[in-house]
């Protein structure tokens, strides 16, 4: 039994220095076959004895089973946000401020990427990994130990540089080279307890890959890198974490057993001679000039990453000066972040073309050369309507500027002029429907172009797919490729057809089979059972979004009664006189004519009757009345992410509660409800004494209670 054990024992010694010499050192010296080889002997002799496995083992990287849920850790350090600066001169404030605390004493800065990924702190006890969890409220996070131990690049045992020996190469060294020698350094240069702060994120390849295969499965993709980092790490199956291929960076300590250094920047040596991954391109900079140097360098120069990057984050190096500088709630004094402005990328619009909605609205969108722009090739933007179109006056064969609005949908936003062929034309208005070629109309006080066939093959393939969308009835897994089936199959013409579909004609379909059938027509099924809230959002009226259908709900109970409507319901008109009174709070003049305008032609109505026939709700379920909550008439703005409610769950329980919700703070806002990673939004509500709640809070509010 000795030699199994000393052969395994060397294989793990052998393994974890190879994936410290690739992930911390980026000085790989073996073939990835070589390195395959290791891993599959010890996979088998860990088969054959299984007794002999141990927790640490590289072997045990993925849990077998899913969690049910994710259980809390409450650090022992708080995790504190940074506040943001967007320029050279807030920089050269936050270096005053800090001079002024400091008074004579010299200072210098660390300067960081700021990874755009998620936050997490690694617990370490004797050498060994212990827990992950997320940052969450700063207080307390998710335990996310098991998706944490999937990512190769953090070390499940840490390591020591002392722990190799000098002159001799990894892959001939003996099963016992490094007993004496290598375990007394290892005891004497590892702390007993370290906790680790650092930025979990996924690769602009792999976010790529992972998003063309949930494009193959019709599967929605992530927004951004930084979603899927975020989405992958809280699955409850690490499993599935273990193929997202997400990597980390180190950038701070949290609670540790006995000093590593004086100051941050020999810290993250240190860090990165235990095992720890720190990004390499960390500098230290004398004074904010160079500071400032540094990050306008890196504004250019991000794209040619393979991660994205949001900005660069500041900090004092002593730590004994940081201790005196100390933090306010929410942030340390002694560090601070700089945000980049919107990303933008120079490409051509290769030709434009013009998209049906699902009201019949036309949109033209720019087809591009393909360009990468923050972290993902951009082949299409949105030019938004034809009044912004002719605005920007762009036209095919054009150089342009395109940045992502929100850091999510390109769009263009400048003209090169001097760089447009001679020739190039104004791409003209349409006249008529691109798909079946009815008239394009233009109602009063409009700027969209609109389909004017309400039996438009586009207009009702996109109304199907908003109507199964997660806001509109989310009935899951009927995706658009799910529906271009229905409709090239013929088994649907319209939404409503949805309600008469058979488990044995989907099963019938490419891709999917019984058990996906089955479960298609259960999700349809489920879906009769919604409020009305969600129908009149997932009708496609036009004007009507989550927050109109409430109000349009809550005033009128049932379909039956706002069907009857005239637009005197909406509205008070005096005999005489132009001024119009809106009679639903938020429901204006132009919103209330296209409503009755839209609920008036007898397709939708034919339509809705249909629904009924087949079961749908019609009528507004019954809950707190929105006088009775403390948030009615209130404005919010939700920024973060809640750990038990979803975005689109949350801005759903203001409305139903009677309250506003917004994107944006300003003085007119009510409350922010500030979750993990809030971002300049927090800042900006601080900053205007708006009050801020954390999601404990915001529940209690919910509830009828006070905060």
């Amino acid at each position: 039994m000795d030699e199994p054990i000393k052969r395994m024992d060397w294989l793990r010694r052998e393994i974890r220095e190879h994936d410290h010499l690739y992930y911390v050192r980026n000085e790989p010296r073996i073939t990835d076959q070589q390195y395959d080889e290791l891993f599959a002997e010890l996979k088998a002799l860990e088969a054959r004895h299984p007794e002999l496995v141990t927790p640490d083992s590289p072997t045990q990287r993925v849990a077998g089973r899913p969690l049910g849920e994710f259980a809390t850790i409450r650090h022992s350090i708080p995790m504190l946000s940074v506040d943001n600066t967007y320029n050279a001169d807030e920089l050269r404030a936050f270096d005053e401020r800090v001079r002024k605390q400091l008074g004579q004493a010299d200072y210098d800065y660390v300067v960081e990427l700021k990874i755009d990924g998620l936050a997490v702190s690694l617990r370490y006890e004797q050498g060994v990994l212990a827990t992950g969890a997320t940052r969450g409220d700063g207080e307390v996070g998710d335990d996310v130990t098991t998706n944490i131990r999937t990512i190769r690049s953090i070390p499940l045992r840490l390591h020591a540089d002392a722990y190799r020996i000098e002159g001799v190469p990894p892959s001939s060294r003996g099963q016992d080279a490094r007993d004496t020698q290598g375990r007394d350094a290892l005891a004497t240069r590892i702390p007993a307890v370290l906790e680790v702060r650092g930025e979990v994120y996924m690769p602009t390849k792999s976010f790529a890959a992972l998003n063309k295969i949930r494009a193959e499965a019709g599967e929605p993709a992530f927004a951004n890198p930084r979603n899927a980092a975020a989405g992958s790490l809280k699955l409850l199956d690490a499993r599935i974490t273990a193929t997202r291929n997400l990597s980390f960076f180190a950038y701070a300590i949290g609670e540790i057993s006995e000093p590593l250094a004086d100051d941050h920047w020999h810290a993250l040596q240190r860090l990165k001679d235990l095992g720890l991954p720190i990004n390499p391109h960390v500098q230290k900079a004398r004074d904010i000039a160079e500071v400032i140097e540094i990050c306008i360098s890196w504004a250019d120069r991000r794209s040619k990453l393979d991660y994205q990057i949001d900005g660069m984050v500041i900090k004092i190096n002593r730590y004994d000066q940081r201790d005196i500088l100390g933090a306010t709630g929410r942030a340390p004094r002694w560090c601070i972040s700089y945000k980049f402005p919107a990303e933008r990328a120079r490409t051509v619009v290769e030709s434009i073309a013009v998209q049906v909605g699902k009201t019949g609205a036309l949109t033209p969108v720019a087809n591009l050369q393909p360009v990468l722009l923050a972290g993902t090739t951009v082949k299409r933007a949105s030019l938004h309507n034809f009044d912004e179109m002719q605005r920007l006056d762009v036209r095919p064969g054009d150089t342009v500027l395109i940045e992502k609005a929100g850091e999510i949908i390109p769009q263009v936003v400048e003209v090169r002029k001097e760089f447009r062929p001679e020739g190039a034309e104004p791409f003209p208005v349409p006249t008529q429907c691109p798909v079946c070629g009815s008239e394009a109309v233009r109602r009063k006080n409009e700027v969209a172009l609109r389909c004017a066939n309400p039996t438009c093959p586009a207009v009702t393939r996109e109304a199907i797919v908003h109507y199964a969308s997660r806001g509109g009835m989310d009935i899951e897994g009927l995706g658009e490729k799910v529906v271009d089936q229905l409709l090239d199959a013929g088994l649907i013409r319209d939404l409503a057809d949805l309600y008469s579909l058979r488990a044995e004609d989907v099963a019938a379909l490419d891709r999917q089979g019984e058990t996906s059938a089955s479960n298609l027509i259960e999700a349809i099924g489920e879906s009769k059972g919604r409020d009305l809230t969600r129908l009149l959002n997932a009708l496609a009226i036009p004007h009507v979004g989550e927050e109109t259908a409430l109000l349009l709900a809550r005033h009128f109970r049932s379909m039956d009664k706002l069907l009857e409507a005239s637009l005197d319901e909406f509205l008070d008109r005096e005999p005489g006189k132009k001024k119009v009174t809106p009679k639903i709070p938020g429901v204006g003049e132009v919103m209330a004519r296209a409503i009755v305008e839209d609920l008036s032609r007898p397709d939708k109505r034919e339509r809705i009757h249909r629904l009924m026939v087949a079961g749908v709700n019609m009528l507004l379920q019954s809950g707190p009345a929105p006088s009775q909550s403390s948030l009615s008439g209130k404005t919010v703005v939700i920024t973060g992410t809640l750990k038990t409610l979803s975005r689109q769950q949350a801005e759903q329980a203001v409305r139903e509660a009677g309250g506003k919700v917004s994107s944006s703070v300003s003085k007119k806002t009510d409350f922010v409800v500030a979750g993990e990673d809030p971002g300049s939004k927090l800042q900006k509500a601080q900053g205007l004494g708006v009050k801020v709640l954390d999601e404990e809070q915001f529940k209690k509010l919910l509830a009828g209670k006070d905060v």
